[in-house]
């Protein structure tokens, strides 16, 4: 097999060589195969990915006009990231091959443009991609499409973003019955399982599995407090930031991760507050205005900045070949999403990436050696696949009938093409049409609610055409909380915070954000008007999802602690504190669930050691209360971290096995889930994802207080008149799988029926001290109360450290 010699000719011509990765994936493409390739970063995966089309552009027979390559990234930005490095070759080449990016932020004009008159290559996301196919002229734009290319996959594939693109890509396929499906990660931890959402009907054998090169093993470390003791409880790692400025006045560049963006702009001050160099550090999160971005991210690519704190944000996508070091402030919460990270430093695959964790507290430090381990080892985690969401199908139903008249039969089975919806039957799809129709039975006497109708031919069609451009203006499948975009009075657009938020401020008061001191001046409409502060003001908090801790790295951090041969390699801190536990009472082994009961305050205690991540745990106390009031057992409260749970009431537990019966499932949680908020705010989600309500007019956009009410109305007529109706189904999904994290706590109960081990003592255990002194601070962000931790916990460890 060889390359086109133009291509040979540049890849000489910068001293590479073609990887074996990179062979086998020209290879997959001229046998017409689909391919998964699992590659570390920096091993030019984007490259082997696009290098069958580049090989066909610079063949003796270049395809001619027409969409002839798809690119679906998780994110904006990488899309305009690769379309910078994909035209470094084709220019040095000099092919003839035209490449365009599509998002929200794409002008209207060129997006009518590429739908008349596509790209060779079209970069896009997968709502992006949902939006193009819900036109009339989709099937005559993709009809000659030979591949798509979908990229990050671990990133979207298992959630909702996964479920709309698998059924564009069944869209496409009938469309394009030629196109092969390519799709690149660097960290699936289940690659069969990514070959059969990648397939065609599920068929994972179809898809060829590509494993890169290997490369330069990452050197990862753990940053050891110097003239400190290690912190009890908090997340900020506040403790480091004097050991953390060092380490920037050390490297050329440093990318400095937190996992919140709370957190991003706590540490960015506290880093300000140490940097008398005035050396130049940045900060980058989600919610910054895209021009801040951008500038952040430019003055990176130019090697302007020594440091940047960031999240999420630049999880992906970054090429920033001269990084030389990443942090990971505080628990990194999984394997997968720790090399993710790690693989932003040198982004070169012989290189070694350099890593430092600062773990926050006691408990993160055992995190942090856990998560070190699992890099050794090349141990990859992640998330698992679900059946596909029915608030997303319904989305997609009317995407396709904004594009045109379709028989509901044929639709199905392209539908059931998609792995994530193999479930779906007869029945199901009847009551997912009737949705989009009607509303359902209870809503079907509203005309708003009447989107499609069916002819006497049985094709369903739109009710009226302005049903396409409403459908457009609304679809989507990130359903952030509704925010404030924050401004300057000159217009300048500073980035968002949510409007929950911003509705506890008043004139006067002053906040942080962008890394600078903002006095507010008022709220118009959905803007936050400020101006330049003198006085340091409140970081804003944000309600996004909690990073669970991977079940993965829960069982290596139990197996951490009942190590006693590997202690020796922990803080002396650390040490002690395990060696006064095992002393007292007794460590939290594989495969255990203890928990120790004392007296405290004038309370009595209960600690529940499940290591199931912050959501099972924070349910399973609110499960456990709730039976304990009913049996009389008079709780007070309780308190969740990610290893463990506290519960206290005004008499002892003397045994905790009858809390834990695994019918608390069947029994108290569905009532409490009910009655709780949580239903609510699932069924708000699906309400708007399915298209029920809408948040945009035209010139017009719903407040998020609007659509709450929306959605609230119509749930309490659905509760009461229609309780089995398809959103209520679909709400109930969201709340057992994303909110509760059901399946953790499923596991958790069997755990218990077997394996629990309940300890009695006198009083605080020195295991217990970080989550009782969470007490009080529960709602409080990350890092807000780490001042107010440390005095408490010392309180609380001198009881607990005490020998006798």
């Amino acid at each position: 097999m060889t390359l086109p010699p133009a291509i040979a000719d540049w890849f000489e011509s910068r001293g590479w060589r073609v990887r074996r990765h990179q062979w086998d994936m020209l290879e997959a493409a001229r046998a017409g195969d689909h391919a998964l390739l699992v590659a570390d970063t920096g091993a030019g995966k984007t490259l082997a990915g696009f290098l069958p089309t580049l090989a066909d552009f610079a063949s003796d027979d270049p395809p001619g006009d027409g969409l002839h390559t798809l690119y679906i990234s998780p994110l904006k930005a990488l899309a305009h990231d690769v379309q910078r490095n994909l035209l470094t070759p084709i220019d040095d080449i000099g092919l003839k091959l035209r490449v365009e990016t599509r998002s929200g932020d794409t002008p209207s004009d060129r997006k009518a443009r590429q739908r008349a008159r596509p790209p060779h290559v079209l970069l896009t996301t997968p709502e992006s991609l949902s939006l193009l196919l819900s036109y009339p002229e989709a099937a005559t734009m993709f009809a000659d499409l030979r591949c798509v290319i979908v990229d990050e996959i671990h990133a979207f594939a298992t959630g909702k973003r996964g479920d709309l693109l698998a059924l564009s890509l069944a869209r496409l396929q009938t469309m394009a019955p030629q196109m092969r499906r390519v799709a690149l990660s660097a960290t699936v931890a289940d690659p069969d399982a990514f070959r059969a959402w990648l397939a065609p009907l599920g068929e994972a054998d179809v898809v060829r599995l590509v494993h890169g090169e290997e490369g330069a093993a990452p050197e990862v470390t753990i940053l050891n407090p110097e003239d400190q003791r290690v912190p009890w409880g908090g997340h900020a790692a506040a403790w480091a930031v004097p050991q953390l400025y060092e380490e920037i006045r050390r490297n050329t560049t440093t990318l400095i991760f937190t996992n919140t963006r709370f957190l991003a702009e706590y540490i960015f001050q506290l880093l300000w507050d140490v940097n008398d160099d005035k050396l130049p550090i940045g900060i980058h999160h989600g919610s910054l205005s895209k021009e801040a971005r951008r500038k952040v991210e430019g003055a990176m690519a130019r090697g302007e900045l020594r440091a940047l704190v960031c999240t999420a944000s630049l999880d992906l996508g970054v090429d920033w070949g001269d990084i030389d070091l990443v942090v990971q402030m505080g628990a990194p919460k999984g394997s997968s999403r720790l090399l993710q990270r790690i693989g932003r430093a040198n982004h070169r695959l012989d290189c070694a990436s350099r890593a430092l964790l600062v773990p926050g507290n006691r408990f993160e430090f055992l995190e942090a050696f856990a998560a070190q381990e699992a890099v050794e080892e090349g141990q990859r985690d992640g998330e698992e696949f679900r059946p596909g969401g029915l608030d997303v199908l319904a989305q997609h139903v009317m995407a396709c009938a904004c594009a045109g008249p379709f028989e509901e039969a044929a639709l199905l089975a392209e539908v059931r093409s998609a792995s994530a919806y193999r479930w779906i039957d007869a029945a199901q799809w009847s009551r997912v049409l009737e949705f989009v129709a009607t509303g359902g039975y209870a809503l079907r006497a509203y005309d708003r609610f009447k989107r499609i109708v069916r002819d006497r031919q049985g094709i369903w069609r739109l009710v009226h055409p302005e049903h396409a451009a409403r459908h457009r203006l609304n679809a989507g499948i990130i359903v952030d909380s509704e925010m404030l975009d924050v401004r300057f009075r000159n217009g300048r657009n500073l980035g968002k915070v949510e409007e929950s938020f911003g509705a506890t401020l008043s004139p006067g008061d002053t906040i942080r954000f962008a890394g600078m001191d903002l006095e507010v001046e008022g709220v118009r409409d959905l803007e936050l008007i400020v101006r330049a502060a003198k006085k340091p003001g409140q970081i804003p908090s944000y309600m996004g999802a909690r990073m669970p801790l991977t079940t993965h790295l829960s069982e290596r951090v139990r197996a951490l602690m009942v190590d006693r041969a590997g202690w020796s390699r922990f803080p002396d801190d650390l040490r002690e504190w395990l060696e006064m536990q095992d002393w007292r009472s007794r460590l939290p082994g594989p495969g255990d669930l203890l928990a120790e009961s004392f007296p405290h305050n004038g309370r009595h205690y209960t600690v529940y050691y499940t290591f199931e991540g912050w959501n099972a745990n924070q349910s399973l106390g609110m499960l456990i209360t709730r039976r304990m009031n009913e049996r009389g057992m008079m709780p007070l409260g309780f308190v969740a971290n990610d290893y463990a749970l506290a519960v206290w009431g005004a008499r002892p537990v003397g045994d905790p096995a009858p809390l834990l019966s695994p019918d608390i499932l069947a029994h108290e949680f569905v009532e409490w889930v009910q009655e709780s908020h949580l239903l609510r705010r699932a069924f708000r989600e699906v309400a708007v994802i399915s298209g029920l309500v809408e948040r945009q007019h035209p010139g017009k956009r719903k407040s998020g207080r609007q659509v709450t009410f929306s959605t609230d109305l119509i749930y309490d007529v659905l509760r009461k008149y229609e309780p089995d109706h398809l959103l209520i189904e679909a709400a109930w999904a969201d709340a057992r799988a994303r909110m509760t994290d059901v399946g953790r706590l499923g596991d958790l109960l069997d755990r218990a029926a077997g394996q629990l081990v309940h300890v009695t003592l006198d009083r605080v255990t020195p295991l217990a001290v970080p989550v009782l002194v969470m007490i009080g601070r529960e709602t409080l962000p990350a890092g807000a109360a780490d001042d107010e931790l440390l005095v408490e916990a010392e309180s609380l460890a001198a009881a607990a450290m005490r020998l006798n």
